[in-house]
């Protein structure tokens, strides 16, 4: 009996003493909010195979074959997944897509229960990453077009497992990102003209480690991927003071030829240090 009635007191003391952690008598190390920074650096992906689309007329149906008065194809010198380095494929190719470094601001909130931690986050910045295809026309030129972000914002939920004062989670959650084009080409007759919608909605999702240090104070690492359509960036081209039967006019059915870059999806990983201060 008498163990029975030890085992038994001990058993209420421990429940005691994790309600009392619960009901704020010893603070949990991930509750409460938040404000912090992130940076490091984002890669992309290859995109192999990418290319310039056509339609002639700009009428809206992509996949069209730009030819010259003789029924040749214009762009038979072929694309490259990067930045030209000149009029030819032969001039020095192409450049590869630049990846870079990479600068966010965070604010967010966790309610720990036990050993689980569940949360959210807000976070802002910019990376430096930029992304181009280039086309090669027969005249000899270049066409080359290019994204990057001008910034992103994101909100996401939190969820982790925290053994101690170590963190260990995944967070996924809806992006919104700025994302900036231009155009550049050695063809210096015929006019071009750049248009469609910017801003972009994505996801954001990933994982890292976080690990406390004293009671305000947090360092970690995260991984996170991002994924935006970017289907709408569209590039016109007129006659400009071209001839009248230049590839981009002739036979078109209309005065015009719009590009746009046959990958829709603008992608990259980031892989960034953090770091915290908990209220």
């Amino acid at each position: 009996m008498r163990k029975t009635l030890l085992l038994g007191a001990i058993v209420a003391a421990s429940f005691a003493t994790a309600a009392q952690a619960q009901d704020g008598g010893e603070p949990l190390p991930f509750s409460g909010l938040y404000i912090g920074g992130a940076g490091g650096y984002d890669v992309q992906p290859n995109d192999v195979g990418s290319s310039i689309l056509f339609d002639r007329g700009s009428n809206g149906s992509f996949g069209d074959t730009v030819t010259t008065a003789a029924g040749a194809n214009a762009f038979s010198p072929g694309f490259c997944n990067g930045r030209a380095r000149g009029a030819t494929p032969q001039a020095g190719g192409c450049a590869n897509d630049r990846d870079g470094w990479s600068y966010y601001g965070r604010v967010g909130f966790d309610s720990q229960i036990g050993n689980v931690v569940v949360g959210a986050l807000g976070e802002f910045g910019k990376t430096e990453i930029t992304d181009s295809v280039s086309g090669f026309s027969t005249t000899p030129a270049n066409y080359v077009m290019t994204r990057e972000v001008k910034w992103e914002a994101s909100v996401r939920g939190r969820i982790g497992y925290a053994p101690g004062t170590t963190l260990f989670y995944g967070t996924f959650g809806p992006g919104y990102a700025n994302i900036d084009r231009s155009f550049t080409s050695t063809n210096t007759a015929n006019a071009f003209s750049q248009f469609g919608k910017r801003k972009q909605f994505g996801i954001v999702g990933g994982g890292g480690v976080e690990q406390k240090l004293g009671e305000h104070f947090s360092i970690g690492m995260e991984y996170s991927y991002h994924l935006y359509r970017d289907d709408d960036a569209r590039v016109r081209v007129t006659q400009g003071s071209a001839p009248a039967t230049n590839p981009f006019i002739i036979a078109a059915g209309g005065n015009s030829t719009d590009f746009r870059r046959s990958d829709t999806m603008f992608r990259w990983h980031s892989l960034r240090a953090t770091a915290a201060f908990r209220f």
